[in-house]
Parts: C-alpha cells; structure tokens; sequence
C-alpha cells in the first residue's frame, strides 16, 4: 500500500559539545510511519549544530571526531568577526558548514537501511546545553 509522506519534529536535549545518539528515535518514528519503502530525510533546523551517520559500536570514534572538530577549528581566533554569543558561536557554524545539516536514508521493509555499526547523531558544536530541533520526512 502507497503511504503519503509523513514527518515529525524531534527536539533533542543537549548538555554541551558532543555527538547524541539519535537513531532510536528515529527509527520509531520509521515503523510508526508504517512505511515499507522510502527515502527518510532528517534535516537540523540550526546554524550551529548538524548531523552525521558514523560508528556507533565504539564510544571512542565520537569522542575522537570531537576532538579533531576541536582542534581544527579553534575558539577565540583573532580574525573572527562574529562573536556577540560567545567564543565557540562562531566555530560551531564553521563546524557545522564542514559537517551535515541533512541525511538521506533508504527505509526497505519498514526498517532504516543502516549499516551494521552506522547510528545517526545530532552533532552539537556548542558548548552550553541547547534544544535542537530535527525534522523527520518519509516519503
């Protein structure tokens, strides 16, 4: 059976920089949809914060790619012109235009077409707690 699109918001609660695991509730928001084929599109609704699909049987990979996000694009840099909100404001939208604001995944047989070790993460680039707002469409 033929399914119109459906989407949903999920608000995602951050305590500071890192990557959280999302691909739970993205998946329960797929077998609620009730699709069994289609392409899922999961887009973040800010300039600071973005998205990525990477390991998530290691902890360590996260905490890595934090780390390499940190050193490459560092605070309180002379040159930045922005800086009203702080000195991670404007490294988190140089993080966040070098990373993803959107993913596309196959759903086949009402399930995300991941891979074995693959989750899907809200990326924040902050340092302070945020709501990060993520919009989930299934066509």
């Amino acid at each position: 059976m033929d399914r119109s699109p459906t989407s949903s918001r999920l608000v995602i609660d951050t305590n500071g920089a890192g990557l959280y695991e999302i691909s739970e509730e993205v998946s329960h928001f797929v077998i609620e949809s009730g699709h069994q084929t289609g392409l899922l599109t999961v887009f973040c609704q800010h300039t600071s914060a973005s998205l990525t699909i990477q390991e998530n049987a290691d902890p360590d990979v996260c905490r890595d790619l934090n780390e390499f996000f940190n050193r490459l694009v560092r605070e309180s840099e002379p040159w930045y012109r922005h800086t009203a909100e702080g000195s991670d404001d404007m490294p988190a939208h140089i993080k966040s235009a070098l990373s993803d604001v959107s993913l596309s995944i196959p759903v086949i047989d009402g399930r995300l077409s991941l891979g074995t070790w693959q989750g899907i993460y809200l990326f924040e680039h902050r340092k302070a707690p945020h709501n990060r707002s993520v919009i989930l469409y299934l066509s």
